[in-house]
């Protein structure tokens, strides 16, 4: 732990935001002052929806507003917020601020350019479920609807002001929504819709709400929202839609063939927005006599509808798929700040001056998650992507995880975990797999071409990972042909991922599943084995002594030394260009700091590293970024 307090490092953010500091600067139009930091987050995923002093519009991500100019701004760490992921925003008209809350149970307040945390939920070690469904807000308080109750926040003061936990007998319950009406307070809940009187005395008493469900028309059920327009109030049950008038409560509206995700009030309307289970997407705008009076349904555009409202004689839609869309006057216009498709989660390469980010990932078994977002390009600052949903000839080739640049023609090479190997040439797109290449499937798996490390050595040979496989390393050669070798190791899952080419040409496979880090030399030609030479290193003195077993990453630095992350920080191979003739275990830094002194990230875990110009590592850990000297 002694690193923290280290000079020399430098904690910036989470790990996968190491590519901010990558990407930078490298669009002609886009450039980023040195020491700047810019954000690179998908703006397409939009959850939510809130009329303020601007059209504000909450991503997965982040937020980013539209003013009556529709210039657009986007709020990220960079801005000045304090977290990501955005679970609910509201807006409070007394204080004329915006509520963001996190998926964290973190909570910002944005007033202009102005920032303040309130971080007192996360800080809190009350036990319970303190996700943050919505955020309904009314004369400078906040009231979180949460898994545990309602938590009200003051927003002049910027603390919390009370917890309400009103499940039955005092116990924590899901609170989905949250609303005052009629000076009352009316909660949708999993055990039913409940109410107290706003000027209750003491409402974190449970015995001071009623529940309303199961009486005057109402049925027993979870509540999954509560709004109020046009004086009526209306209850969501599922698909369903109750009002009560006159103390009595009646089916207002139900479509069995159009499942509900979210109600708004708009004026004296009621907006709905709805998807079926075969994807089909719309929103209805619904008089107060249950008319349907307009609808909209755009494919592509209305494709996962998660919340509308009504400003200016407009119809804003936040759309899971499709961003922000404006309908008005039979027309619509999209807002949807330039930025990848999704998370980055594998490689990223250049490519004059084009970065190529492999979209995909796998889980900690190294299981295959099914991501078809394909591969990031980001070119003169413009992002774009191919993969699964743009090109149909891609439908087979999921989860991207590793990418390599053929410096003779330009092409980049990118591994499906699962799909094969690909090579996309401009437009034009080549899967290898069984028919046209000695890759293999995993053993008892296949159908799966698992390729998950990819390195072009000195003679432009494309060395291949093939995870699995009973040859687990492959080579594309230089003349084009394949030739396959199998690692002579007994390595669980025949585990092979991240390559490394050093400069004596050899190559650095991590092996995950606990296996350690092999060393392989080709000697004088990949055809002939006879002088192949291979090392299997791990923990231990003499056997490598890397501070795990569990290896994560690999970098090869400007000494040509072998940076190793683990599970247990980071080892440093010094003999790298001639491990095969004066080997050398793996060297372990340490970190002095006055009279103390500790093993460089010893009990972390090294997820990624990079080395820039200036020999500086920059190190991915489950506990941020940080920059390390050189």
């Amino acid at each position: 732990m002694l690193y923290r307090f280290l000079l020399f490092i430098k904690r910036i953010q989470w790990c996968w935001l190491l590519c901010l500091f990558v990407i930078q600067g490298i669009s002609q139009n886009n450039l980023q002052p040195i020491g700047y930091w810019r954000e690179h987050l998908n703006y397409q995923n939009t959850t939510t929806v809130v009329q303020g002093d601007k059209l504000y519009c909450a991503t997965v991500n982040n937020v980013f507003s539209i003013d009556a100019n529709n210039d657009i701004e986007r709020y990220s760490k960079v801005t000045g917020l304090n977290d990501m992921g955005v679970s609910a925003i509201g807006w409070d008209n007394f204080t004329k601020q915006l509520v963001i809350a996190y998926n964290s149970s973190n909570i910002d307040i944005l007033k202009g350019s102005i920032v303040t945390n309130i971080g007192d939920i996360v800080r809190s070690n009350i036990s319970g479920n303190k996700t943050i469904r919505s955020v309904y807000c009314n004369a400078g308080f906040a009231y979180l609807s949460t898994g545990l109750g309602i938590i009200v926040a003051n927003l002049q003061s910027y603390d919390i002001k009370d917890t309400w936990i009103i499940g039955s007998n005092g116990n924590q319950i899901n609170i989905n929504a949250c609303i005052q009406f009629n000076n009352q307070f009316y909660a949708a809940t999993d055990e039913g819709l409940k109410t107290a009187p706003a000027a209750g005395t003491n409402l974190a008493n449970y015995s001071n709400w009623t529940n309303l469900s199961g009486n005057n028309g109402l049925p027993l059920s979870i509540v999954n929202n509560i709004v109020a327009a046009n004086g009526i109030l209306y209850a969501q049950i599922q698909n369903t839609i109750y009002t009560l008038q006159n103390n009595q409560w009646a089916l207002w509206y139900t479509d069995s063939n159009w499942p509900i995700t979210k109600i708004e009030a708009s004026g004296n309307n009621l907006l709905i927005c709805q998807r079926t289970t075969l994807g089909n997407s719309r929103v209805i705008t619904v008089a107060a006599n249950a008319h349907i009076i307009n609808t909209i349904a755009v494919p592509n555009v209305v494709s996962f509808p998660k919340d509308a409202i009504m400003a200016n004689n407009t119809t804003w839609i936040a759309d899971y798929y499709g961003g922000l869309s404006a309908f008005s006057n039979n027309s619509y216009q999209r807002y949807i700040p330039n930025g990848p498709l999704g998370p980055a989660s594998g490689d990223m390469v250049f490519n004059q001056q084009t970065l190529y980010v492999a979209a995909g990932s796998v889980n900690n078994a190294w299981n295959y998650l099914y991501n078809r977002n394909g591969i990031y390009i980001l070119q003169d600052g413009i992002w774009s992507d191919v993969g699964a949903y743009t090109n149909p000839v891609l439908d087979t080739t999921l989860d991207f995880i590793t990418l390599a640049t053929d410096n003779r023609d330009g092409s980049i090479w990118a591994g499906s975990y699962g799909g094969g190997l690909v090579q996309l040439n401009g437009n034009n797109f080549q899967i290898y797999k069984q028919s046209n290449s000695s890759l293999q499937p995993a053993i008892g798996d296949p159908t799966s071409y698992r390729i998950s490390g990819l390195a072009f050595d000195a003679q432009n040979n494309l060395w291949i990972a093939n995870y699995g496989a009973a040859q687990n390393l492959q080579v594309l050669k230089a003349d084009g042909n394949f030739k396959g070798f199998s690692v002579p190791f007994s390595l669980t899952e025949n585990a092979v991922s991240q390559i490394v080419v050093d400069d004596a040409n050899q190559l650095w496979i991590v092996s995950p599943k606990n296996n350690g880090l092999l060393c392989y030399n080709y000697g004088n030609s990949i055809d002939a084995t006879n002088d192949d030479q291979w090392q299997l290193l791990q923990t231990g003195i003499g056997k490598g002594n890397l501070p795990g077993n569990n290896v994560y990453c690999v970098a090869k630095d400007k000494n040509g030394f072998i940076w190793i992350g683990t599970d247990n920080g980071i080892g440093v191979i010094q003999c790298a260009t001639n491990y095969f003739q004066q080997p050398c275990d793996a060297v372990w830094p340490v970190i002095q700091q006055d009279q103390f002194a500790g093993y460089l990230f010893q009990g972390q875990q090294v997820k990624c590293m990079a080395v820039d110009g200036a020999n500086r590592k920059w190190v991915g850990t489950n506990n941020g970024l940080w920059l390390v000297s050189s």
